[in-house]
């Protein structure tokens, strides 16, 4: 028992957002009884899967002490580059190539990102709120601004439409990517230095790190993730879409910060991320069960997003006393 208290007391944070995720998951299945059922929490995780993959990515983004506003348009981009050489290649060989297309694209962002934020000292907000557009326009001039079917590729569509047991495939990229993203964070170099990064950059400098290059290689590593997120999305869609994404940044970063990543740097769960995308999900998926207008989803999506700030702020505090 005491070791389960100090580890609780050691991840707060985490405990918190399971704790909410928990009451959360209650409180909806009191008001639906549809809440709990095998096609609703397959919905559920669908959706969620998405909002992890571009969590994991701006993970190591806020572990630096920055941030990533691409993922939101960047998931369009993504998903159209996917489509554009899956469609032109056609075949097997045209859903792998076009898999990895995707995700290299995702990482080409990120690497625009990175050479914005580390080598021309921009402010990240600013430069990557600029990559955001910049990936959207590219989305439409790509796409002439309409969708790229891809209902030929029914291998492909498995992924974001098809079930295991009743629950959808998506999650099996989504548990692979995330084991992925635990390893690198806490067991290699990327994740300890994103971390020293965002806990004191000047001496994480004098201790003769190349920071540029690290900060450089963790928004590509973001940027891959979007493209993971892109190449899920256009299989849930069964096409390339240019319009898909918008604001699904903003609720990333909420789940990130919500699973204990705190906006000044230096902290970071993913694990938590994870568990914070899932209670985003959660809420957009019951509110619709219950009938909430889109209008109020989105107020409401957004009160969780201020949520999730204050409580960086007030940990931010209490850390300093």
């Amino acid at each position: 028992m005491s070791s389960i208290m100090t580890f609780i007391t050691r991840n707060r944070a985490q405990a918190l957002i399971v704790a909410t995720l928990a009451l959360t998951w209650l409180a909806f299945f009191i008001a639906s009884p549809y809440f709990l059922t095998v096609a609703n929490i397959s919905a559920l995780l669908l959706d969620a899967s998405v909002y992890i993959l571009i969590a994991l990515g701006l993970t190591f983004v806020i572990a630096t002490g920055g941030i990533d506003l691409t993922p939101g348009f960047g998931l369009a981009f993504t998903g159209v580059v996917t489509a554009l050489v899956m469609t032109s290649i056609g075949g097997t060989v045209g859903i792998a190539v076009g898999v990895i297309a995707g995700i290299l694209a995702g990482g080409l962002l990120g690497l625009c990102n990175g050479i914005l934020v580390a080598d021309l000292r921009m402010q990240p907000m600013i430069a990557t709120l600029a990559m955001m557009l910049v990936a959207w326009g590219c989305a439409l001039v790509l796409t002439g601004t309409s969708a790229i079917p891809l209902n030929g590729f029914a291998a492909f569509l498995k992924v974001g439409n098809g079930k295991t047991a009743g629950i959808t495939n998506a999650i099996w990229p989504v548990i692979i990517a995330v084991l992925i993203a635990w390893v690198l964070l806490n067991k290699t170099l990327i994740g300890r230095y994103a971390l020293a990064i965002g806990s004191n950059e000047e001496a994480t400098r004098l201790a003769g790190v190349n920071v540029r290059t690290w900060k450089r290689r963790v928004y590509i590593l973001a940027g891959m993730f979007t493209g993971m997120a892109g190449v899920v999305m256009a299989s849930k869609l069964a096409s390339g879409k240019p319009d898909v994404g918008q604001s699904y940044e903003m609720y990333a970063i909420a789940a990130a910060v919500l699973g204990g990543a705190s906006l000044t740097g230096g902290r970071a769960s993913v694990i938590g991320s994870v568990v914070g995308a899932i209670l985003i999900a959660t809420i957009r998926n019951g509110a619709v069960l219950l009938g909430v207008p889109d209008e109020w989803q989105k107020i409401l999506l957004g009160a969780v997003v201020l949520a999730a700030v204050y409580l960086d702020v007030r940990r931010s505090k209490s850390k300093k006393i």
